[in-house]
């Protein structure tokens, strides 16, 4: 009697632990982090190119100096974020630096529609690819993130999962916003017309007044 009340709690156990979900959450909580590492690689890579892209506008286009600093300022703050993907406030700092240098690289590839031989350099040409097709790339894994780490929040807050995901701390993970990914993904706006100066009126020369002439005196 005493075997058979072993055998079926070893059962229940064995049931319990198999629906408790714990290895359904580690596979999901890896699938965010191999996400998440996907979206750091393609940033980086949009980073290196950078400093070859400023140089080469530089070269024809010098005296854009308030456009090429903003790109390499936005660059340098990128690089002294240390993201944790774990915390929000940290993804969004994260988040909107990255945005800022998007829209600091749009900018420089507009300025350079107003230099002809900027644009036919083989080397610009090479480097604008590789910026479009790392936007693209970036696009895809912030797309992939974003449905991992919904995928995982989902799963964990499922009963009995959220029971599991309590007893061994495991939380719902931040994610990227709505609001900034359409922000971010905005083309900047920029006008480089010159505002138009009101017509200064001429002055009409003056005329030289003629002298009156006198009478001519009378004989008499």
């Amino acid at each position: 009697m005493i075997r058979l009340v072993q055998a079926l709690v070893l059962l229940m156990l064995v049931a319990v632990l198999s629906g408790c979900g714990y290895n359904t959450i580690q596979q999901k909580d890896e699938a965010v982090n191999a996400a998440w590492s996907e979206v750091l690689n393609n940033y980086k890579r949009r980073a290196d190119l950078v400093p070859n892209l400023v140089a080469t506008v530089k070269g024809y286009a010098s005296h854009e100096e308030q456009v090429l600093t903003r790109v390499t300022e936005a660059r340098s703050r990128v690089g002294s974020i240390n993201v944790n993907a774990n915390d929000p406030a940290s993804l969004a700092q994260f988040q909107q630096a990255q945005g800022e240098l998007q829209s600091a690289i749009s900018r420089l590839l507009v300025v350079s529609e107003n230099y002809p031989q900027l644009k036919a350099d083989q080397n610009f040409l090479q480097l604008q690819a590789q910026i479009e097709g790392t936007e693209n790339r970036i696009t895809v894994a912030r797309q992939r993130f974003i449905k991992a780490v919904q995928d995982y929040n989902t799963y964990i807050r499922q009963f009995p999962v959220n029971l599991t995901a309590m007893v061994f701390g495991y939380k719902p993970r931040p994610n990227f916003t709505v609001e900034n990914e359409a922000q971010i993904q905005e083309a900047p706006k920029v006008d480089f017309g010159t505002p138009s100066q009101p017509p200064q009126q001429q002055q009409q020369p003056q005329q030289p007044q003629q002298p009156q002439q006198q009478p001519a005196p009378s004989n008499g």
